[in-house]
């Protein structure tokens, strides 16, 4: 029996660009993938029946007990606009709203259903509450670089409506939790997908740029991300006890060889 016939991997945020590239990796490396969606159609559209599909959304901590059921690793990749956009849903009532909203960050990201606060704090915290009672291996969260300096440049920008820290929250309680975890913090994501693709696309999926990996701790390096590598690292990690309660960052930079041995890279952790 091939080892990986025993893991059940749960991805959340897959229709996500990182997620979608997570999921198709994990598929061509034999593992068995569950993805919690909030549309079982959509889902189906995009990895075919080779997934198995659970309905839930990490707003509501009620909805995701049916997800854990014999699952033994979380990877969650969800996340949403860093500035107000359509995906916030927002309801401002009237303009006096909007202005004091924009002046007033935390207050606007209270009045948004799909703010940082609601996905990228309470919805992690939601499902890290939800994996506390299962024997998780290890749940793998991607968050950014910047949430330890969220008040350097350029950092400070993307943070005026609080993304970083709600991030920063997440990942503290995943840290307190006593699960299992991995944290990847990359920085400004380049490389597709940014719409959603079908499976054959995502599982041939190649960086389309010329640098290699690299990763740091202690938040110290800024630069741009491969989805793709993002993705490779997400899948990787699993299989890396040197990755086991670590928090790490990953940028793209310099030279790029011909292979990328990821065990040596866990070796700087």
């Amino acid at each position: 029996m091939n080892m990986l016939d025993n893991r059940l991997i749960l991805v959340v945020g897959a229709t996500g660009g990182v997620g979608q590239l997570t999921v198709a990796k994990l598929l061509a490396k034999g593992y068995q993938v569950r993805v919690l969606s909030r549309s079982e159609t959509k889902t189906k559209q995009l990895f075919d029946d080779r997934v198995e599909v659970c309905i839930g959304d990490i707003k509501d901590i009620n909805s995701l007990t049916q997800a854990m059921d014999s699952v033994t690793d979380v990877i969650c990749s969800v996340g949403t606009t860093a500035f107000p956009s359509s995906k916030w849903e927002l309801n401002l009532s009237n303009p006096w709203d909007s202005m004091m909203g924009y002046l007033n960050p935390k207050q606007l990201g209270k009045k948004a259903k799909n703010s940082p606060l609601q996905i990228d704090a309470e919805g992690v915290i939601n499902l890290v509450k939800s994996c506390k009672n299962i024997q998780l291996e290890r749940f793998v969260l991607v968050s950014s670089c910047g949430v330890l300096r969220p008040n350097q440049f350029p950092y400070s920008i993307l943070n005026l409506f609080g993304v970083l820290y709600a991030k920063k929250q997440g990942e503290d309680y995943l840290i307190n939790s006593g699960i299992p975890y991995t944290i990847i913090r990359p920085s400004r994501l380049i490389d597709g997908p940014f719409t959603s693709y079908d499976l054959n696309t995502l599982l041939q999926a190649k960086t389309d740029g010329e640098q290699k990996v690299v990763i740091a701790t202690g938040d110290k390096i800024n630069g741009q991300s491969s989805r793709i590598d993002v993705a490779n690292a997400c899948v990787e990690c699993l299989s890396s006890e040197q990755t086991k309660n670590k928090a790490f960052e990953i940028i793209n930079q310099g030279e790029r060889k011909d292979t990328l041995d990821w065990n040596k890279l866990w070796e700087l952790l």
